[in-house]
């Protein structure tokens, strides 16, 4: 059977730092978690996408970073890395175009970016709660608690634990 693709979007920045510092442990069981189901795509670069790579890594699965410009600044424990010479947008719009389901942890505009290219694109996105920025933020403007505009054109779930998240994404992949 073909392994579904999820991406995870969230903060980028120093992972000894806050806010990312705090998020550590839960990314960490969120790529192990993923990295055992599915193939798992990132932006490749620091923060929350090296963290969640690092515990696919730990599980041997396999996480694909797509990365802006050169891919210079790609993590160490990225499986694949696509260098795609683009800006941080654009590249994000290659990511969310090759993936199923995109789970979001905090995260500031890009991140924000990256739910409303989510969900133009009809892909299913499942906010992972209490991580702050963007993913705790966006909340408030959904329609009928599960969509961003009058179209409906995916829902927009809210996880609050890993295990919610796998057994969200497994519903929306069609596992379930």
């Amino acid at each position: 059977m073909k392994k579904a693709k999820v991406a995870v979007i969230g903060y980028s920045g120093d992972i000894n730092k806050d806010p990312v510092r705090t998020l550590a442990d839960l990314c960490l069981e969120l790529g192990r978690e993923l990295g055992k189901r599915y193939v798992v795509f990132t932006g490749g670069r620091n923060g929350v996408m090296e963290l969640v790579a690092k515990g696919v890594r730990e599980v041997g699965g396999t996480c694909v970073g797509i990365l802006p410009w050169d891919g210079s600044d790609a993590n160490e424990h990225n499986s694949v890395v696509i260098a795609t010479g683009l800006d941080f947008q654009m590249r994000s719009f290659i990511m969310i175009k090759s993936v199923d389901v995109v789970i979001s942890v905090g995260g500031e505009i890009g991140t924000a970016i990256e739910i409303l290219a989510a969900y133009a694109n009809m892909k299913p996105v499942i906010l992972l709660r209490n991580t702050g920025g963007w993913t705790d933020r966006i909340v408030n403007v959904l329609i009928e608690g599960l969509y961003l505009d009058n179209r409906k054109l995916a829902p927009v779930l809210q996880a609050y634990t890993v295990c919610d998240v796998i057994e969200l994404t497994e519903r929306m992949v069609g596992l379930r």
